[in-house]
Parts: structure tokens; sequence; C-alpha cells
């Protein structure tokens, strides 16, 4: 491992220190056969915090040599529909496993429920939809789980805009996803320049309204919170970030006013 891979995986394990209520890992955690060791070490020390994890295409295969130009064409990176990942090359068996064995729930095309310092949260999870693998679960069933929950996040790795309709249309108060990089090498003054998905350049990363610009009275409550991480990775073949920072995201989620104040 060079040293700035193990400065990263440090400053990982050093997130627990901010004491997170609840982790939302979106995926694409390998890139390399020989990654889970690093893996497990970054996150030992969160897996005990309750969190949700959903996979990306980087958990199942690792990346190829391409030609970095094609990116910069409309459709870059955008999938089929039609890729299955029924021979990966990576441990994401394994991967799973670890993931499984502390406190987060799998959200790969499934729904968990899980109580964060007395708030009930729901969440509701795609399988990457950059490789044909999403498939939204089934509706809970009528009073299955008890009481209705406080805040109902939904979770994605790549955010097309087919997966953000469809954990919006499951009542999620919030959209999570990655895979972007935040456009990985973006211009100053003007941003990224592809998605890799067909979510427009300007939701990126950081917080947005989904599909409208803000979910608030003005826009209708036809909206709702989407919030894209630009994370903190490369491809081993393009090891490159360009006004652009690494970053693992720390969101601070309120209560909605009620409709009496």
């Amino acid at each position: 491992m060079l040293p700035w891979q193990r400065r990263k995986q440090e400053w990982v394990r050093e997130l627990a220190e901010l004491a997170p209520d609840l982790i939302v890992n979106t995926g694409d955690n390998l890139g390399h056969p020989g990654a889970l060791p690093a893996v497990q070490r970054a996150l030992e020390p969160l897996l005990d915090v309750p969190g949700v994890f959903v996979f990306g295409s980087n958990d199942y295969f690792a990346p190829k040599p391409n030609n970095p130009a094609s990116y910069l064409f409309p459709t870059a990176g955008q999938s089929d529909g039609e890729a299955s990942p029924d021979k990966p090359d990576l441990p994401i068996r394994e991967l799973r496993a670890l993931l499984s064995s502390g406190r987060w729930a799998d959200l790969n095309n499934a729904r968990a429920t899980l109580t964060v310092r007395g708030t009930r949260v729901s969440a509701v999870g795609l399988g990457d939809p950059h490789i044909g693998l999403a498939a939204m679960p089934a509706p809970p069933h009528i009073g299955e789980g008890g009481e209705p929950a406080d805040l109902h996040l939904g979770v994605t790795h790549a955010p097309y805009t087919r997966a953000l309709d469809a954990l919006r249309g499951d009542g999620a108060d919030l959209l999570l996803a990655g895979h972007t990089h935040g456009g990985q090498l973006r211009v100053p003054g003007y941003g990224a320049l592809v998605t890799n998905c067909d979510l427009d350049t300007g939701r990126a990363r950081g917080l947005h309204g989904w599909p409208g610009p803000r979910p608030d009275a003005a826009a209708g409550g036809a909206s709702t919170w989407l919030h894209v991480s630009a994370g903190m990775g490369t491809s081993m073949y393009a090891p490159v970030r360009f006004a652009c920072r690494p970053e693992v995201s720390l969101l601070q989620l309120v209560a909605r006013p009620s409709e009496a104040e």
C-alpha cells in the first residue's frame, strides 16, 4: 500500500471520532481484488454505528483501461441496463459479509428500519443502476414494522434519473447517492463536465432538490432533497481529481416545522 493510500485509510477510520448517528455507504468500496483488507481496516470502527449500504459497480468489477476522452461524450458511462454481474472478479461476497458484520443493513434492492437515538428511520435502496441491477423492492405490508417512521431515506449508488424517480415515488424524504466523483475533473467557474450517468452536471455533487430545484412550499412540495457525494475515489487508471477535492459528507438533518407553527 502506498503512503497516500494508508493516510486515506487512517483518515476514514478517524471519522468515527465525529460520532455520527447514522452512516450511509453508497458503494464502490473495492476497485481492486486485493482491496478488502484495507477496506476492513478503514471501516472497522464505523461498523458499530447504525448504518446502511448499497454496492457500486466497482464492488463487483475491477476497473479496466479506457480512453479518458471517452468520458467527455454525452452518453459516457451510461448503462444500457443489460449488464449483469453474474461473474464478479472482486470479492463481493466477502465485502457483503464484512459490511453486514456490525450494525449496517444491506439495502441492495431491499428495505430496512432502524432506530437511531430514539428516531425511527426507514430506508429503501437499489442495486446499482449503472450495471442494470436496480429493482425496486416490494412495499411493506400494511401494519408491518409497527409505528410509521420519522424519516424515510432512499439510497442508490448511481443517481440515474429513473432510480431517483423510483425512490422519490416511494416517499423518501431524502435521496442519497454517490458514483459521480463530483465530476472528478471540474472546470473552475463552470463545474463538472460529466456525471457518468444521465443526471445533469449541475447536480454532480452536493445538496439539491429532485426533480425540481428545492423541495419547499414555493415549489409546491413536488420535490425532495437529493444529496450526491463526490466521494474519495478515482479509478486506478485515472488517479487524478482536479478542482474536486475528495470528500465524505456529514449531513445534519433537522425536523420539518409542524403545520401548527
